[in-house]
């Protein structure tokens, strides 16, 4: 069960595949009241929040028991505001607010909370997975230079959503990423000599000096900190909700070993398919709309595999 798409419920589909079969997870699935792709059985048109992440969980129930004790499991998700919603137009445009001729939902019946106020989808995500035996390593911000400018005049523009990194045991398969050095470190490391203890530099001594103890960089740098600052990328085909290939980079290479399995069960226009064969990785996704398969497998086949 490599290198396919499976089309389907995820859920469903995810109850057929064997204990402990798949090396990562590396997925976003479609987030709560945002938009309608039209599909009969989609995640997201969930009336309350609650709703969504209970069934939500029940997936990633299923996801950890195909992953391998030693797997990791990545999850991309961003937040919504509290407002009155509908269903949408069924063709993948985003939820409306309430017109005449719509159905009125109260916004205090959807969440619970008064109007504008932000609903901490991925926090009440992170901490349900939590308690359902999931071990959290990281909140991760991917950071958006080039976010959509925002109308609104009474907060700040969100510029930025989270990545969360779980896995289900404590010994798990980790290749640690390094990113480059801050220009101040490097300067440092230039012109003073340092004594490292316990791993962590104490400062110039004469002694340091006297014996020409140096304290120098790591040649590949410093362990990759938890904010990432990745641009989106503009996607011509049919598909409203791509995140870039960058985002799947380092996940993949950190928490994935060559030639092992990377599974999304949601698996869209296949950016995670296209970014494991790009590293010698072989991918497994679930969809359900099978127009996306068919420009899932179209991207794929168009990348050569890592020799």
């Amino acid at each position: 069960m490599k290198n396919k798409i499976i089309e389907g419920d995820c859920l469903e589909v995810l109850k057929t595949l064997p204990d402990e079969s798949v090396d990562m997870v590396m997925t976003s699935p479609p987030y709560w009241a945002l938009r309608d792709y039209g599909v009969e059985g989609q995640l997201g048109l969930e009336p309350t929040f609650q709703e969504y992440i209970n069934k939500l969980c029940d997936i990633f129930d299923e996801v950890k028991r195909v992953l391998k004790k030693e797997g990791t499991c990545w999850v991309n998700m961003g937040d919504t505001y509290s407002a009155q919603r509908w269903t949408g137009n069924g063709k993948g445009q985003p939820m409306n607010k309430f017109r005449d001729g719509h159905r009125d939902l109260n916004p205090q019946k959807i969440t619970g909370m008064p109007d504008k106020c932000l609903v901490q989808i991925p926090s009440r995500f992170a901490i349900e997975m939590c308690k359902r035996g999931w071990i959290l390593r990281n909140e991760i911000i991917w950071h958006k230079p080039n976010c959509m400018p925002s109308s609104v005049k009474d907060r700040f523009t969100v510029d930025f959503e989270k990545l969360f990194f779980f896995v289900k045991s404590k010994k798990y398969y980790f290749e640690t990423q390094y990113e480059p050095m801050a220009e101040s470190t490097l300067m440092k490391a230039a012109t003073s000599s340092y004594v490292v203890k316990n791993g962590k530099s104490i400062g110039k001594t004469q002694f340091a000096v006297n014996h020409e103890i140096d304290w120098k960089p790591s040649e590949k740098g410093r362990n990759k900190r938890a904010v990432w600052t990745i641009t989106t990328k503009p996607f011509k085909e049919a598909h409203f909700a791509t995140y870039p290939e960058e985002l799947c980079e380092t996940p993949i290479k950190a928490g994935c070993p060559a030639g092992g399995i990377v599974l999304d069960p949601f698996f869209g226009a296949g950016t995670t398919g296209v970014v494991a064969k790009k590293l010698g990785r072989n991918y497994l996704g679930i969809e359900l709309n099978p127009e996306y398969i068919k420009i899932a497998e179209k991207r794929i086949n168009s990348h050569p595999s890592k020799k």
